[in-house]
């Protein structure tokens, strides 16, 4: 082969007598054959195309299967290589066998898609047909998995986008391929995914028109197949599920030790779903193998499946660099993958899509280049400096206002406490309390704490401590075990954080409330809420002073913050998803709240409100409980790790008693409180 490509061709008036003239040289000096021993044909080295005379070199075997074999194929007069399928005259000799192969070929010469094996000519000889197809020279997804055993989420939303993209295309044109499989998914030297082999592909008919037969994988046939019901574009949406599955587990979901079990699985879309894979995984499977095709998703709506469209989870850690689940997103889709994927996982080094989003912020406060690269050396000074100061501190920091709450104040929000007709019975404060160890990671305040281990609160954030301290201490002390929960209650006009943002190594904590009102307590212990009309700023500065005033209209002082209250805004509204189901109606009397204080440890954020509105987000299972007061009413909220919300008055919860998983998320909580000044 090799040989073969440093010879020097003669020029173009004379190719096709040359290249006729070195074919019978390779014939009579140092032509290789193949024998195919199942027909006794012998595959020439050099092939011509008897209708233009060109000449190719026949190089490795790519593939098998039941009628031909793939190889490389070189053109000798362009060096430009393909794979060619090629098929012996004997293979096909039957009138319905020709027919198949000539179905074959006009059909896929039809199709011209980025994500399709290009056709690009087809001839034969008195031996063989031969059709020239695009060289994928990453071999097939069959071949990566092989050799990768398991592929990770990121690769396997890469890859499905690009196999949707090729079925669209096909079912838009009312192609089925009936024979999806890894083996067909080819992978090109860019990386990028072709969908190849048609020999099976059909023309989409009516129900009552579809042939029977039973054709394609064994692995991959769909129920309906097995059953003789025909093919449908469910049945490649049924496939295209095998192949997810196969990719993420290593193994196609209907294997057994014998075919007439895997059959039996398949009518019954028997399968299990490793509980290592996420949420939107296991949900995407389930779908694309429900053992009705009625119940299967149309490819648009796989594309909008939360799988392939949740960019990153309701929360953003910029400031961490420890917490892998919190900086990776979930949806995270690369747009191209390094070769080394083919062998071994790829190392996905995300960039925070917030860096640069809010380097804007500082370009819009720092007008000049000089000012700007004055602005991040010290940045990059005082990083250096709480990087020092925090291998000095304690394991708690965190983020409080950090003046004295006026009285004038106090009395607008109110100081929460016990419900009048509140039904839980209240604990004692005194009273001890088992409490396991909780590593907390938080943030400072640069007016109060930020550089220091002292805890500091002002008497109205210790005050709703207090209350929430007492309900839930009060509650776990009291409440029985169950099996299961109880029946939950409505309460819409709850107000809780649907998104947060921990950028507090540079400004502050932000988060947006479910009626749409941005938040952010920053680093000099001050608080901005942006409403849901994003004209109005409610400001809560030193001496606990509230000030009102227009973004159009702020005050020199403040601009700065206001400039940096956009962009958490308008970040967490491109970029991140809601946390929940839970939907506030519109608030009448226009109560606002806002942020008192936020912790954060190596499992949850916590989050208590001048309301007494107490929010914990775990982030493991991305399960939250929220703890509020309605009509002289608690009521705790639970949000499960499927974002489906629940509402229960504590009442009726500490009769009816709650699950052990509920209880261990109400003891974590109530710790973190108890150790928040620890």
């Amino acid at each position: 082969m090799e040989t073969l490509r440093n010879i020097s061709y003669p020029s173009k008036a004379s190719h096709n007598e040359n290249m006729c003239e070195l074919n019978k040289i390779s014939e009579q000096g140092w032509k290789k054959t193949e024998d195919n021993s199942r027909t006794g044909t012998e595959y020439s080295r050099i092939i011509t195309d008897p209708n233009t005379g060109k000449c190719y070199c026949r190089g490795k075997v790519l593939g098998k299967g039941g009628f031909a074999k793939c190889y490389e194929m070189t053109d000798l007069s362009s060096s430009k290589v393909y794979a060619a399928k090629i098929i012996p005259h004997t293979r096909v000799s039957k009138p319905h066998q020709r027919e198949k192969i000539n179905r074959e070929i006009e059909l896929h010469r039809s199709l011209v898609h980025k994500h399709i094996v290009h056709f690009y000519h087809h001839f034969e000889d008195k031996d063989n047909i031969y059709i020239l197809l695009e060289y994928c020279s990453r071999r097939s997804l069959a071949h990566i998995l092989k050799a990768r055993k398991v592929v990770t989420e990121p690769e396997v939303r890469y890859y499905l986008k690009q196999t949707v993209s090729a079925l669209k295309y096909l079912h838009d044109q009312e192609i089925l391929h009936r024979d999806l499989k890894l083996g067909n998914l080819f992978v090109t030297d860019s990386m990028e995914l072709k969908l190849g082999d048609f020999g099976l592909a059909a023309k989409l008919e009516p129900v009552s028109n579809r042939r029977r037969t039973i054709c394609g994988t064994p692995n991959y046939l769909s129920p309906e197949v097995l059953n003789k019901q025909g093919h449908g574009w469910e049945s490649d949406v049924w496939a295209l599920g095998c192949v997810m599955y196969t990719m993420l587990t290593g193994k196609p979901p209907f294997e057994t030790t014998n075919l007439k079990e895997t059959y039996r699985c398949i009518r019954e879309a028997r399968y299990t779903i490793p509980p290592t894979l996420s949420l939107p995984a296991k949900q995407i499977v389930s779908i694309m193998l429900a053992q009705d095709p009625v119940d299967r998703p149309h490819l648009d709506d796989i594309m909008r499946h939360d799988f392939f469209t949740q960019r990153i989870s309701q929360a953003f850690d910029l400031s961490s660099t420890t917490n892998v689940a919190m900086i990776m997103p979930q949806g995270f889709m690369p747009e191209t993958l390094p070769v080394s994927c083919c062998h071994s996982a790829p190392d996905f080094h995300i960039s925070s899509p917030a860096k640069s989003f809010f380097k804007k912020a500082a370009a819009a406060l720092f007008g000049g280049k000089k000012d700007k690269a004055k602005y991040y050396e010290n940045m990059n000074r005082l990083a250096k400096e709480e990087e020092d100061i925090f291998k000095l501190r304690q394991d708690l920091r965190k983020n409080t206002i950090s003046t004295q709450i006026t009285t004038h104040l106090s009395e607008e929000v109110g100081t929460p406490s016990a419900p009048t007709r509140n039904p839980v019975t209240q604990a004692t404060a005194g009273r001890p309390q088992t409490r396991d160890t909780i590593h907390l990671i938080v943030r400072g305040s640069l007016g109060s704490c930020s550089s220091s281990s002292e805890c500091l609160e002002d008497s109205t954030t210790g005050t709703v401590a207090e209350a929430v301290v007492s309900v839930l201490r009060g509650c776990l002390e009291h409440m029985p075990k169950a099996d299961s929960l109880p029946r939950g209650n409505g309460c819409n006009s709850l107000k809780w954080v649907t998104k947060w943002v921990d950028y507090s190594n540079k400004y502050g904590f932000g988060y947006q409330l479910s009626d749409n009102t941005v938040g952010v307590l920053f680093n000099n212990g001050t608080h901005m809420s942006l409403l849901s009309d994003k004209k109005t700023v409610h400001q809560y500065a030193t001496l606990g002073q509230k000030t009102v005033f227009s973004v159009l209209d702020a005050p020199e002082c403040v601009v700065a913050q206001v400039t940096i209250l956009k962009y958490f805004a308008h970040y967490m509204e491109e970029n991140l998803m809601d946390g929940g189901d839970v939907i506030s109606e519109p608030d009448t009397q226009k109560t606002r709240i806002y942020l008192l204080q936020w912790l954060k440890s190596d499992r949850a954020l916590l989050m208590l409100f001048n309301d007494g509105t107490f929010q914990v987000n775990f982030y493991h299972d991305h399960t939250k409980l929220i703890l509020c007061t309605q009509q002289e009413e608690y009521l705790l909220t639970y949000i499960n790790e499927e974002r489906t919300s629940t509402t229960f008055k504590l009442s009726e919860l500490l009769a009816a008693g709650c699950t052990s998983d509920l209880r261990s998320h109400l003891e974590y909580a109530l710790n973190m409180l108890l150790q928040r000044c620890s």
